[in-house]
Parts: structure tokens; sequence; C-alpha cells
């Protein structure tokens, strides 16, 4: 026997909406997912973009890292309170300590040898008006010191002289850090260049300062 019209028509009803709300929930899901790939506020491109400078900084810093490791940075940045000297970088041959203010104790002044200009001939001491180790209540240690902890330490507030990432930026050209580059006669000079390090240094700040891993 045919069933009712009016029977076959309710029957069909949960069917017919099971498929309208099947085609509902598609064109939702797809709406969802167009509007991911087109970068909704802080999400997408702004991840991308924030992946992309991370990668970039933590390559910037690694070649900031082999300049702040030669010789000729890390000599005044040691882990104990004498100064390195040398490209094998051995104990200072005076005797002198950091002293508070990392300019020496008592008579023992870094000014008394560095002038503020080198003085003429081969492993004469190098000059520089500012000459100094970072002082004792913020030694900034580069000896020793893995990348990582390196770049945690320069980017610390409290461990960098205080100095947000524009004072970072200012710091790359401060002339006691260029000196680096000019030490007199008879030093190897840093891995690379100083403007090679400027530029390094700055996209390592601006695009974010991260540490590698």
């Amino acid at each position: 026997m045919n069933q009712h019209p009016e029977k076959k028509r309710r029957h069909l009803f949960p069917i017919k909406t099971v498929f309208v709300m099947t085609i509902v929930f598609s064109v939702v899901w797809m709406a969802s997912a167009f509007r991911d790939r087109t970068d909704p506020p802080g999400r997408g491109r702004n991840s991308e973009k924030m992946l992309k400078d991370s990668i970039e900084s933590v390559k910037a810093f690694m070649k900031v890292y082999k300049v702040l490791m030669s010789p000729r940075c890390m000599n005044c940045h040691p882990a104990g309170d004498a100064p390195l000297q040398g490209d094998d970088s051995h104990i200072h041959t005076m005797n002198v300590v950091r002293g508070p203010d990392g300019r020496g104790l008592y008579a023992a002044k870094c000014s008394n040898c560095h002038q503020p200009a080198n003085v003429p001939g081969v492993h004469t001491p190098p000059g520089n008006p500012k000459w100094q180790l970072p002082p004792s209540n913020m030694k900034m240690v580069f000896q020793g010191k893995t990348a990582r902890q390196l770049a945690r330490q320069i980017m610390n507030f409290d461990q960098n002289g205080h100095k947000n990432k524009q004072q970072l930026i200012e710091h790359a050209r401060d002339t006691l850090v260029k000196a680096a580059w000019n030490m007199g006669e008879g030093r190897v000079p840093p891995p690379m260049t100083y403007t090679a390090f400027v530029a390094a240094w700055d996209s390592w700040v601006n695009k974010g300062g991260y540490a590698p891993k």
C-alpha cells in the first residue's frame, strides 16, 4: 500500500534538514579557514612575521656573538675582576683589578697606561678616553657564556647597565666599542668589520633581541 503523501513529507523533512545543515556548516568552516589565511588581527601574517623576525634575529646574534667572544671584546668582560690581555686572553700582567667603577683600584688605574689614544708601537697599551671594565655592580661578563646566556644577559635591563633597546643600539656606536677595531699594532681584530658588526647588532635588537636556543 502506498504511504500517505502527508506522512511521506513528514518522513523526508529530517533528511532535508540534515542535508541543509551540512551545507551550512561546510560554508561556515570554509569561511573560517579563509579568514585564517587572510590574517585576522593578531594572527596569521603577524605570527608569520614574528617567526621570521625571530629567526633573523637569532642569525644576526650568532654573528654578533663571534665578535663579543673575540679577545678584543672579551678581554674587558672577564669572568673575574682582573682584565685579560693578548690574543690568548691571559690575565693582565700589571695586577690590575676592576675596582668599584671599573677603572682600576688605588694607584693602579686603567688610565695610568691606557691613554686617550693608542701608544705607538707593537703591543703597546691601546687607548681611549673611556678605557675601563664594566663596574663591579654590573660586570657584564662575556667570558665563558654561551650564545643564549650572553644574548639574554645583554637584553636584560637589570644586567646590561639599565639600557633599553634604543640605548643598546646607541651603545654599538660608542667609541669604546669601536676601539676594538683599533687596538694598535700586533693585535688580531674582531672576526668581522665594524660596519658589519653594527649591522648585525642592529638587526638582532630591532627584530626582537631573541636569544638562540
